[in-house]
């Protein structure tokens, strides 16, 4: 994110006198307390939003391991709960577009065709770790549950069955993510997080309210291991 700064200094007229600020001139380029002026043109300063995070801290060794463990499973699922929110929006700006019911029901539907193309090899290569920590991260990247999600586009027959299907494999499409609340989705907030900082991921706010650094205080950015 960038944050453009518009500073117009007029060189008639402007009285200096009383500031805090000292202005200070070195050739043409004039110091203006946290401004510069060169040549008393308008000048647009370009600032990059620096964010740092607190190093990691482990309670145990165990911990730290689990973590790394647990981050390429997160990195791995990102990209599709990203796409998937991408997916959605496209389809809902589109649908408000189409007036004819019996329309919006076909172009549904093939929207539904092309996801499961563009989905289905991939996701059945994902353990079942990362299929969790996909159906947490489809919720904060939508706002929806995956189960809410296919009731929505699908209806709530299939969407009832494909979670009855899910729980054989021990996951719930209901999940939703709090990483206020459930240790494992702060450990994947900040997996994220740091993630976003380092540019391996490209950021997707979230659709949910929290705070990270808020949670990450709290909790005294320690990372701990729920068994």
């Amino acid at each position: 994110m960038k944050k453009y700064i518009f500073i117009l200094i007029y060189i008639i007229g402007v009285n200096l006198y009383g500031q805090d600020e000292k202005l200070i001139k070195k050739d043409s380029l004039f110091v203006y307390g946290d401004y510069l002026v060169f040549n008393g043109d308008s000048i647009l300063i370009e600032l990059d939003e620096v964010i740092l995070l607190n190093k990691l801290k482990f309670k145990t060794t165990y911990d730290k391991n689990y973590y790394y463990w647990f981050r390429k499973k997160t990195l791995k699922a990102y990209p599709y709960a990203k796409l998937a929110a991408e997916r959605l929006e496209t389809l809902n700006a589109r649908l408000e577009k189409i007036k004819s019911k019996r329309k919006k029901k076909k172009y549904i539907k093939t929207v539904q065709k092309y996801l499961e193309g563009e989905f289905t090899d991939q996701l059945k290569k994902m353990t079942r770790t990362e299929g969790r920590i996909l159906i947490k991260l489809i919720h904060r990247q939508t706002g929806k549950t995956t189960f809410e999600l296919i009731k929505d586009i699908r209806s709530g027959w299939k969407a009832f069955w494909y979670n009855n299907t899910a729980k054989l494999f021990k996951l719930s499409l209901k999940s939703e993510y709090n990483p206020e609340t459930i240790n494992e989705d702060f450990l994947i907030e900040d997996i994220l997080q740091r993630a976003f900082v380092d540019d391996i991921l490209e950021k997707q706010h979230s659709k949910l309210d929290f705070d990270y650094h808020k949670i990450a205080s709290d909790n005294n950015n320690l990372i701990h291991i729920e068994k």
